[in-house]
């Protein structure tokens, strides 16, 4: 499920910046409300700034009641300007919203389908390091006249089992070629990068002093080279923050499919190359998946809100954590939506992304509440599942 779960992290991400993005229209429109309300200087006329306060809470007011309906403001005996103006600020609110809707669900799909090209770029950065290493040793060899003696530690790294599989790797080097994953614009970093980080580091080192590497010490070697040097220094990061938007968010997603590649290359053999990780197996699937997510989740918002106030009546909804609200929301969008996916399944992956991106108690918080709502949405009808989706239900 590594794949799925990152998809509905990316879904969460986003759903995160649009209820931030509908709470900075609700406030444009605000403004635009209080805006049509000032006095006009170009009037010869005495502007009775008391009234026309009035007006403009008036107005605010009847915005925010016809947020989700208008039909408050059809039944509302105020007086036509101050409907056409709540009527112009509702529709850019809506605009904005979907505006910023599209936005985002192309945002998505276009962020999760560059994660692949990432994490293949930090593997390749390794293969760059290790191919760099290579080179000099040629060159002082031809230097030396071609005396090996004095190189064998060194050709280590160069000699790397688990690099020289993923380079070997007909399924590697296709997706490296479908990625389009080159590394020709840092070509003059490499060797800084490796004179100044990689060769100082205490594993490489370390690893020099091995005689004749096993492939777990090789494994063990570019895993934390990956791990402890590459993700951890600010200015190769920049590298790839310079290639993706979204970069903070996704940061420990690719270091983590990028060491999986390595520790499956460390166990590969013809047999099994199928091992090679990808982003999604079944794009098509489960692009479909995250998009319906993003989209069913705002979709049943309204719905979603009522629920979760009704089961926190003890709480005021707006101080619930932002994060939990998102989550929740997601939660019972896929609960109801997908019918192959078992309950337990959906409450575990939300309980997952609320350890990681909200507070310390939403995980209790965000379990007990779901688990409530699942058993009612079910004995209600509004969960029924289906296939797998029937198994760990009980």
């Amino acid at each position: 499920m590594l794949n799925r779960r990152i998809l509905r992290v990316k879904a969460f991400q986003n759903l995160y910046a649009y209820e931030q993005c509908k709470g900075s229209n609700l406030n444009l429109s605000k403004d635009f409300i209080r805006a049509s309300f000032m006095p006009d200087l170009n009037s010869m006329e005495v502007q009775d700034k008391t009234a026309l306060n009035k007006e403009a809470e008036e107005a605010i007011k009847l915005f925010e009641q016809n947020l989700i309906s208008k039909d408050l403001l059809k039944a509302s005996d105020a007086s036509q300007k101050v409907k056409n103006v709540v009527l112009d600020a509702l529709k850019k609110y809506h605009d904005a919203n979907e505006k910023d809707h599209q936005f985002l669900l192309k945002n998505m799909v276009v962020s999760a389908e560059r994660i692949p090209q990432l994490y293949l770029l930090a593997i390749e950065l390794l293969q760059a390091f290790a191919k760099h290493v290579e080179k000099e040793i040629e060159k002082k060899k031809k230097f030396a006249g071609n005396n090996p003696v004095g190189f064998g530690n060194e050709l280590n790294f160069p000699n790397n089992q688990v690099l020289r599989t993923l380079r070997e790797s007909n399924l590697y080097q296709g997706a490296i070629a479908r990625y389009n994953v080159h590394l020709d614009d840092v070509e003059l970093e490499i060797r800084e990068w490796f004179r100044d980080y990689i060769k100082p580091s205490e594993y490489y080192q370390e690893y020099l002093q091995l005689e004749s590497p096993t492939v777990t010490q090789d494994f063990d070697l570019v895993d934390d080279l990956l791990k402890k040097v590459i993700f951890k220094n600010e200015v190769i990061l920049n590298f790839f923050s310079e290639k993706d938007l979204n970069w903070t968010e996704d940061k420990s997603v690719v270091r983590s499919l990028a060491s999986k590649v390595l520790k499956n290359a460390a166990n590969l053999n013809e047999e099994n190359e199928s091992q090679m990780p990808e982003i999604a197996m079944n794009w098509d699937e489960d692009k479909e998946f995250f998009q319906n997510i993003f989209n069913f989740t705002i979709e049943n918002d309204v719905n979603s809100k009522a629920l979760i106030t009704q089961k926190t009546k003890n709480w005021d909804i707006d101080r619930l954590a932002f994060t939990d609200k998102v989550i929740i929301s997601m939660a019972i969008a896929e609960m109801k939506n997908f019918p192959s996916i078992p309950v337990k399944v959906s409450i575990n992956e939300y309980i997952d992304i609320s350890k990681t991106y909200s507070t310390p108690k939403s995980k209790q918080f965000v379990n007990g509440l779901l688990d409530v709502m699942a058993k009612e949405l079910t004995d209600s009808g509004e969960i029924r599942k289906s296939g797998r989706g029937l198994l760990d239900n009980k």
